[in-house]
């Protein structure tokens, strides 16, 4: 009886790999990832080579990078190899640097006495939209849009990249696909963006591909970001979409309150998964996804039935970011990011958010009124009127209230002096930071607190028994 071939656990033994590609150093790791630096050996190429060491997160970046290939602001995936038993290994363009070193130059580095300047801002803010609202016209949810997520090419082309936590959110019958194969850099931000993926064969480069394009309307916006919550948890899906949709299942991070579920790495990325319950279909999403200082209230509250939305915060602590140089919220866990919050924007209420007291762990946390709230003014100091309201509109506690990636396309702060400067004139880093993807590092100098404890920063606490289990209210 023959023996089943033996597993390749470096991707320096995958014949497939390495008779195409040179592998030159490792650049990079991530909670489920290492991203290698390699040379095409057809036409010397540089590329990343990204072994995924997770079957759901490789299976969700092929799927998104597939559907989003023709889009100029996100990554190109070339090609990937998967084989039974193996790792999957996706092909992907190499870019440089990403925004989270633009930050820190204009912050610590040569950049340091003018910082960045408002039209360099202006043009990395469209380039992000640009690549959200293709996610958004797809259906695509990121779940963890955050500066080190923003690759940048060395002439200046910002690319959304690791896709590992997204979702396809898309029922039966839209497809946001356009004609228009036209990159984003060429429109003015007035110009409505339409996202074009033909479909192609996975297994090869395509840069050459000329598929076939499905053209239809692009959903309209309350479909874009108001899908109903059988959307959301998938019940369209008939049988065949089950190999291709991966299930996240009922998880929420504070459900249970205890301290087990309470995250101790800020910047750790969450993609909890359940399995498939053959009888139920797929479950609802999972609340803990992306990284916390970017993560929006409402997954901070347990919520399993959320949309494109939760994007939208992440981009409006990004551009907060764009604009101080200094993360907005930056948390040391979960209640801790959920304090920052409200001390800013006020207690979350059903004034503010009709129906919030429905989410999962809304009634088991409380935060005493907090009567003046600081408010995103003294968070964004020296900054213009129209800057802060741009983040405003981003930073709601009302999902449904946040304007949408093609909204703010053509919002008066990008169309107004001074414009956007052109690509070329963007100040590009000399080399990427050293710091790995997963790590916390040094990230606005908040990588040393004393206490990463959920309870230190909030005083007494009253601990109350419930039906459900306990409550905590912070004083």
């Amino acid at each position: 009886m023959d023996l089943p071939p033996s597993k390749s656990w470096s991707i320096h033994t995958r014949r497939e790999i390495i008779s195409k590609y040179q592998i030159l150093d490792h650049v990079g790791s991530g909670a489920y990832s290492d991203v290698y630096r390699a040379r095409r050996l057809s036409d010397n190429l540089t590329v990343a080579l990204k072994e995924v060491h997770d079957y759901q997160s490789a299976f969700r970046e092929i799927e998104a990078l597939q559907t989003l290939q023709n889009c100029p602001n996100v990554v190109v995936l070339h090609e990937h190899f998967w084989g039974e038993d193996e790792d999957a290994v996706l092909v992907l363009e190499y870019l440089p640097t990403d925004l989270s070193d633009v930050i820190r130059e204009a912050k610590k580095g040569e950049w340091k006495d003018q910082g960045l300047r408002t039209g360099e801002i202006k043009r990395w803010m469209v380039q992000i939209l640009c690549g959200v609202d293709a996610c958004h016209r797809n259906s695509i949810v990121h779940r963890d849009l955050k500066p080190t997520n923003l690759l940048i090419s060395a002439d200046g082309v910002l690319k959304l990249a690791d896709f590992g936590q997204a979702r396809i959110l898309l029922a039966p019958g839209y497809f946001a696909i356009g004609e228009n194969s036209q990159s984003h850099e060429q429109r003015s931000p007035n110009d409505a963006i339409v996202a074009n993926p033909p479909e192609t064969n996975p297994s090869t480069d395509n840069a050459d591909d000329e598929g076939q394009v499905i053209q239809a309307e692009p959903p309209r916006k309350e479909e874009v970001r108001g899908l109903s919550d059988e959307l959301r948890e998938g019940d369209f899906l008939d049988e065949g979409d089950k190999e291709s949709n991966i299930p996240d299942g009922d998880v929420s991070c504070l459900a249970t309150c205890t301290a087990s579920d309470m995250e101790e790495d800020p910047f750790k990325n969450y993609a909890y998964e359940a399995e498939e319950d053959e009888n139920e279909g797929l479950g609802p999403l999972t609340s803990c996804v992306g990284t916390r200082w970017f993560r929006a209230p409402e997954l901070l509250y347990g919520s399993t039935t959320y949309g494109t939305e939760i994007d939208l915060w992440s981009l409006g602590c990004i551009f907060a970011e764009l604009l101080s140089l200094e993360p907005l919220f930056p948390g040391t866990s979960d209640i801790d990011q959920l304090g920052r919050i409200i001390s800013v924007l006020g207690n979350l209420s059903e004034e503010v958010w009709p129906g919030c007291q429905e989410l999962p762990d809304y009634k088991t946390i409380s935060f005493g009124k907090v009567e003046n709230p600081i408010g995103l003014e003294s968070c964004l100091p020296n900054r213009s009127a129209d800057e802060i309201l741009l983040v405003k509109k981003l930073l709601c506690f009302h999902p449904a209230n946040r304007a949408t990636a093609m909204e703010l396309l053509q919002d008066k702060y990008l169309t107004e002096e001074p414009l956007p400067v052109p690509i070329s004139e963007l100040r590009i880093p000399s080399k990427h930071s050293d710091q790995d993807e997963g790590s916390p590092g040094e990230w606005g100098d908040y990588g040393a607190f004393d206490s990463d404890s959920d309870f230190d920063d909030f005083g007494p606490v009253d601990v109350t028994k419930t039906n459900e289990g306990f409550s905590i209210r912070f004083s």
